[in-house]
């Protein structure tokens, strides 16, 4: 029977929610203090990757800990108050990362994005945002030999165990493929199942769109105001109050704060991002990840986009764009990179999880609460592949693939 729905988060994870049960019939209000796209769905590099069939495990070298440590390379930089209270899940993070328990992990992990690819093609065309879409997949770089070679044996591994296409390029090859580069490199493994998308927010706002032509509401609220409502919830928006049967929370980052009000105590932290526009005079061909600075580089529509790796501090910690400074510095030296399009570079945060796996179906302890969060790295990519399944276990359907890896229970929640 078709429910009256809120839908907590205008993300990518969020609208592609609101979508998945709109097309099953129930009324469905999305609620979100921006418009759609705006938060963290807008800051990613703009990939829906298709080949990341294994999520980001927590360094457990000896070596590369001590480099972090020291503040030495840019794939990661902490705030040094933020990392007491963030030790335990840190410690449960590095405990998943082990080999044998990474490899059950990114079982689960395979078995959801093996779907994103599809599950986003069934809303381009609907809503008119083909024309955001590269298909040509991106390319993972290196500046020296011993890097690339290690990594090309890693690459054909994975995709030969994973059934993915992937290209090795050596240094001419690459110079060829991308005359903007100015400086020579060894190689790159050029991931071709992968799409990639020049403005990611605006893909939302697309999808958002589709979503209100086909009868759904979206109205601008607080999500923090969510309680309980007779036999249903209720959320404060500048509407009015919205009252459902059902409540999902979508809320990325801020999922964490919400859920801790009803009393969950799930094993959620941050990782947080930074982003800039440059001016360039000639584009890359397809998103290049120069993989020794930790540095994403992808075309969009504003310029060159150059995107950091993490950073672990309190999601409300002021900026300490380092990593963005440092990137901005190595990227000269590959690119003829004019002067930034924004000021301050954007901040954002992803939301994660210390098994590395989303949160997706019934609050255990609420009847008609539900979580869909938790992505890390990939919630553009698994947005409407996570709302399929969200969807389908809150309609009474067989979900099109086991849900139980990513339940909220397997926390004790």
């Amino acid at each position: 029977m078709a429910t009256d729905i809120v839908v907590l988060g205008a993300g990518m994870v969020g609208v592609g929610t609101a979508l998945a049960l709109q097309q099953r019939g129930h009324a469905v209000t999305l609620v979100d203090r921006k418009m759609p796209g705006r938060e963290t769905s807008y800051g990613n590099a703009g990939l829906i990757q298709r080949e990341a069939v294994e999520p980001y495990a927590f360094p457990r070298d000896v070596a590369t800990l001590l480099r972090v440590a020291a503040g030495i390379g840019n794939d990661v930089h902490y705030h040094a108050d933020a990392l007491w209270p963030l030790l335990p899940r840190l410690a449960r993070y590095w405990y998943h990362s082990a080999p044998a328990r990474h490899a059950v992990v990114a079982q689960a992990y395979e078995r959801l994005i093996a779907h994103c690819l599809s599950e986003h093609a069934a809303l381009m065309a609907p809503a008119d945002a083909d024309d955001l879409v590269q298909k040509h997949g991106w390319r993972q770089a290196y500046r020296s030999q011993a890097a690339f070679e290690a990594a090309a044996a890693a690459a054909r591994t994975l995709a030969q165990r994973h059934g993915l296409a992937a290209g090795l390029l050596d240094g001419a090859d690459l110079a060829r493929a991308e005359p903007a580069l100015h400086a020579p490199m060894a190689g790159a493994i050029h991931w071709q199942d992968p799409w990639s998308v020049n403005d990611p927010g605006e893909l939302v706002a697309r999808y958002a769109r589709l979503f209100l032509r086909r009868g759904g509401r979206f109205v601008h609220g607080d999500a923090m105001t969510l309680r309980i409502h007779g036999n249903g919830w209720s959320v404060a928006t500048d509407d009015g109050s919205v009252t459902a049967a059902h409540a999902v929370v979508a809320l990325g980052p801020w999922a964490g704060t919400l859920t801790q009000r009803f009393g969950y105590r799930l094993p959620l932290f941050v990782k947080r991002g930074y982003h800039r526009h440059y001016a360039t005079e000639m584009r890359l061909a397809v998103p290049m990840l120069d993989a020794e600075r930790g540095v994403a580089l992808s075309p969009m529509s504003r310029g060159l986009r150059i995107a950091t790796g993490a950073e672990f501090a309190r999601h409300d910690a002021p900026a300490t764009p380092v990593q963005l400074r440092r990137a901005e510095q190595s990227t000269r030296e590959l690119l003829a990179l004019g002067a930034p399009l924004e000021d301050p570079p954007w901040l954002g945060a992803r939301p994660c999880t210390v098994d590395m796996k989303p949160v997706i179906g019934p609050a255990p302890r609420h009847p008609g609460l539900w979580f869909n969060f938790g992505h890390a790295h990939q919630g553009f990519t698994l947005g409407p592949a996570s709302g399929r399944l969200l969807a389908e276990m809150l309609h009474g359907e067989t979900p099109y693939i086991d849900p139980t890896p990513y339940l909220p229970s397997r926390f004790g929640a």
